[in-house]
């Protein structure tokens, strides 16, 4: 009697059902998508305090709630939502891009070391998606800038952009292609030190918290922890080339000579007219924006992976790659 040979499916584990990579880029865009929904007003604000004073050191706003006060008292409630056509179109280029892309490289670096990557891999992972996703993102980056800080012009030098894809058409036919990259160099900066810091310390914070003394399981409450603590390393690392980046996006081309020759050069007049703390100019709404926004994104982004694992390919995997 010969002896049964066991199958080839005994011999070999079935193969985990993983979520397609374009799945990474799709869910990560709508996650960025449905945070800036709720934060869209604060971005506004931001944007609005960072320009207040160029070129003269004068102090427009007392503080974020006076700035809230007077767009609302003069452009009317809705006007916090100036731009959110542009905020929308820059979630689905920008962050599709920078979160696709780290969930990838992050699953990939998971998959061949078989271990959570240290902080240096992180952070260079952080660095190269940011770079990718800013440089894709920048002219939407552009045009929301310019939106949102439409309503402070008077009447006669206000663009009076209906919407982004008007914005792109004009700032196309009116100052050429290059303009949608006004500032791209900033912005690719700006983008790195914040995929730097905030993906990586995110990882990093999660695993903490996960492994460390407190033993966190996987859910909404870690994921909340390690947002509010990534999105505050951020805001103090970024905001100088931030406000950077603002000025450089917003400025007019007079006789055809521009405001500011770089960053470098910003940086050095907001110091010298505004004073060095300047370059922290609009710190609460920045961090009330970003760690709001960086908490619902990763919360939306975690959710959305956990849900497309369960419903989609029937598998109870939690967690998003992060």
């Amino acid at each position: 009697m010969s002896k049964s040979t066991p199958s080839a499916s005994a011999k070999e584990p079935a193969k985990e059902k993983t979520a397609p990579k374009s799945m990474k880029y799709i869910i990560g865009g709508a996650s960025g998508m449905g945070a800036t929904m709720v934060v869209q007003p604060l971005d506004l604000i931001k944007n609005r305090m960072q320009i207040a004073g160029a070129g003269s050191g004068k102090k427009e706003f007392r503080n974020s709630f006076h700035c809230i006060q007077t767009v609302v008292s003069k452009e009317g409630p809705l006007a916090l939502y100036q731009g959110i056509s542009a905020a929308l179109l820059r979630q689905a280029t920008y962050t599709t891009g920078r979160l696709g892309m780290y969930t990838t490289l992050n699953e990939e670096y998971k998959e061949r070391f078989q271990r959570d990557p240290n902080v240096i891999a992180s952070m260079v992972m952080g660095v190269a998606a940011g770079a990718v996703g800013a440089f894709i993102g920048t002219p939407a980056e552009v045009a929301l800038v310019r939106m949102t800080s439409d309503g402070r012009l008077p009447v006669a030098e206000r663009r009076n952009y209906s919407n982004v894809f008007n914005a792109l058409t004009r700032m196309t036919r009116e100052e050429g292609l290059t303009a949608l990259w006004r500032g791209c160099v900033p912005t690719m900066g700006r983008a790195m030190v914040v995929n730097m810091t905030q993906l990586a310390s995110y990882s990093q914070f999660k695993a903490y918290f996960r492994t460390g003394p407190l033993k966190m399981d996987e859910g909404i409450k870690l994921h909340f922890c390690a947002s509010m603590l990534s999105g505050l390393l951020t805001t103090i690392a970024s905001m100088p080339l931030d406000i950077a980046k603002t000025r450089i996006q917003n400025m007019k081309t007079i006789d055809g000579k521009p405001e500011y020759k770089g960053t470098v050069d910003v940086l050095l007049r907001v110091i010298r007219q505004e004073g060095v703390f300047s370059l922290w100019k609009g710190f609460t709404p920045y961090y009330f924006r970003l760690g709001p926004h960086t908490v619902l994104t990763f919360i939306l982004m975690e959710q959305l992976n956990h849900g497309f694992n369960k419903y989609v390919l029937g598998v109870e995997k939690r967690g998003s790659g992060l």
